[in-house]
């Protein structure tokens, strides 16, 4: 009589079958934000699971998935293939919004070109901030031309070609006027004296056309 007792009371806690551990195993690790020992799975499961075992299987049946059964340390959880992490990746555009000043001293040198940094403080009528200037230059609007063959070499500025694919030029002729910058809201209605061209719309004045028909020192 009581070898039938203990014999009923070890069939109450048989384990279930391996594949079934196997599953259990899976949804614990699906659901859980963080990594899982062994330990914690086995508490969770049925009395006489065998949760490393069924971590054996489960690891085996990912193999070559998008999504990998990964020992951390001692715990156990699912992540992403290595390879296919590039997939998880977010790239989001900064919206950046230029100061009156950067907006000044951009068109200084888009319509001066080569300029040095003392002719854009003369054509402003003040000093140009190196906040300024390193904000277009990492922008990549700007860069730095040839040294300017007057006393001290001086560096010059000149616009990149992101400058034009950002607007959409295709070369210096085609830098808007006075107009379509206002209209743009580039310019105030009165803009810093000598800050842009004269009073004709560069479109219109081929000789300042002349003056930038090569864009790119060499």
């Amino acid at each position: 009589m009581s070898q039938d007792l203990e014999q009923k009371e070890e069939s109450l806690f048989e384990a279930p079958p391996i594949a079934e551990q196997e599953r259990m195993v899976e949804a614990i690790l699906f659901a859980s934000a963080e990594p899982v020992t062994v330990r914690e799975l086995e508490a969770r499961m049925p009395h006489g699971c065998d949760a490393a075992e069924a971590l054996v299987y489960l690891r085996k049946r990912y193999d070559g998935r998008g999504v990998n059964v990964t020992k951390i340390g001692d715990s156990w959880a699912m992540r992403t293939a290595a390879d296919l992490g590039f997939l998880m990746q977010k790239e989001t555009v900064e919206t950046r919004k230029l100061s009156r000043a950067a907006i000044e001293t951009l068109a200084i040198i888009a319509y001066h070109q080569p300029v040095t940094r003392a002719e854009i403080e003369e054509i402003r009528g003040v000093s140009v901030s190196r906040g300024t200037v390193d904000q277009l230059l990492e922008m990549e609007w700007i860069r730095f031309g040839r040294r300017k063959m007057t006393p001290g070499r001086p560096v010059t500025f000149v616009v990149t070609q992101n400058f034009l694919d950002h607007f959409g030029l295709e070369n210096a002729r085609d830098l808007p006027g006075l107009k379509e910058l206002r209209s743009a809201g580039l310019l105030e209605n009165r803009p810093p004296p000598g800050s842009m061209p004269g009073p004709g719309e560069v479109d219109e004045d081929e000789e300042t056309n002349e003056g930038q028909s090569e864009l790119f020192e060499d």
